[in-house]
């Protein structure tokens, strides 16, 4: 029998799912690691998909997604960066996940290297890795807001040096890019021609007054910038799966063809829905976008006062990193304490990278309730310790 590939056999497995499938053993934890908002898919979406399913939407869509979907995208960043964008720096995607590699797939070439910030999103390093390139992972420093400085960025470039992959707001640290850092940022990328994937799925929850900044609108360097997004987070659209890429029309047109390689389209009606959702009505978005802030007072508050730890004040995303260096404990070890001891599921730090190591990643995208009683349990079991 032949084996399977080397690339399954040192796959880097997701260690969210790792704590997901532990989980399965002890029922009735309380849930801080869920990354998917407890919200339902807006009515007026689910009415749209409906309709367009009734008009007979059920056939395949154009590679690059529907016309209407695209204009909404279009229009969407016209308004936001201020400037005219066309449905040609558009192409839909399933979800913010395959916006990435379709990305990666127009981009790289075997051997070349990658830079991906650490401790960052679990799925890029697999996606890079899959394409047969290097991943060269910069450190994010606690001291620095877990923003990536300029010098760090300039030291990990390499003539092989490809593309940079960039979250903001960001999963797992809740920090978000200020437009100082995008300039200095533009200057290396400027200067070594780098490609950059900005993942901005959280571009909506943004809190304390601030606002999302992309480094697509620092217009030195916008062709080179392609932004990863998705209706998930901002609309309650998880398991739709529906996103974009959104940049340079000549790149997307190549990042459309490679839809030909993965899922050929997005369904027709979704992408109806995901039109009717941005050009739509936003006061749900608003709300939910309150309450998250709301949440995220009530879980920082519930676990600041807790000795030998230190909660990192989130800025943006719903997702809060905690530092638990003074416990003396790997951030897997107390990530499977808490979920067996106290009846609370949190993922450790070490999931994200070799920084995350010494840091605990919680959520607040559950209910207030979920969130309070999952912080009790937290305190509870520091305190029995």
């Amino acid at each position: 029998m032949n084996s399977i590939s080397e690339y399954a056999k040192s796959f880097p497995a997701s260690g969210i799912r790792a704590m997901f499938m532990l989980a399965e053993k002890y029922p009735g934890y309380a849930n801080l690691c869920n990354g998917e908002p407890n919200f339902e898919t807006p009515q007026y979406i689910k009415d749209s998909a409906v309709k367009a399913l009734s008009a007979g939407m059920t056939r395949y869509a154009p590679q690059v997604g529907t016309l209407a979907f695209r204009e909404a995208v279009a229009d969407k960043y016209t308004l936001q960066f201020g400037r005219e964008c066309s449905p040609k720096n558009v192409c839909a995607s399933l979800g913010g996940v395959e916006a990435v590699i379709l990305t990666l797939m127009a981009i790289v070439n075997p051997g070349d290297e990658v830079i991906i910030p650490d401790p960052s999103y679990t799925c890029y390093e697999a996606q890079v890795r899959l394409l047969g390139c290097k991943v060269v992972r910069v450190p994010l420093y606690e001291e620095n807001h877990f923003r990536l400085r300029a010098d760090s960025l300039e030291k990990a470039v390499t003539p092989k040096t490809k593309a940079v992959i960039l979250n903001y707001p960001n999963n797992p640290v809740g920090a978000v890019l200020t437009p100082e850092d995008a300039e200095q940022l533009a200057d290396v990328i400027e200067r070594h021609s780098l490609y950059v994937i900005s993942d901005e799925v959280y571009e909506k929850l943004v809190f304390d007054g601030k606002k999302h900044y992309s480094l697509a609108q620092v217009d030195r360097i916008r062709d080179q910038v392609v932004i990863a997004n998705s209706l998930s987070k901002t609309y309650a659209m998880t398991g739709w799966r529906v996103g974009y890429c959104f940049g340079n029309a000549e790149l997307i047109s190549h990042i459309g063809e490679m839809q030909q390689a993965l899922a050929s389209c997005v369904p027709g009606f979704i992408l109806q829905a995901a039109a009717d959702a941005i050009s739509g009505p936003q006061e749900e978005t608003e709300k939910m976008i309150a309450e998250y802030e709301a949440r995220r007072d009530i879980l920082e508050e519930a676990l600041s006062g807790i000795p030998r730890i230190k909660v990192f004040h989130t800025e943006g995303s719903f997702c809060m990193f905690i530092n638990i260096k003074e416990l003396g404990v790997s951030s897997r070890q107390l990530a499977d304490d808490l979920l067996i001891k106290a009846g609370v599921l949190t993922v450790g730090g070490q999931a994200f990278g070799k920084m995350g190591e010494g840091y605990l990643r919680v959520c607040f995208a559950n209910s207030r309730d979920e969130i309070r009683e999952g912080a009790k349990r937290i305190a509870a079991y520091f305190n029995s310790l």
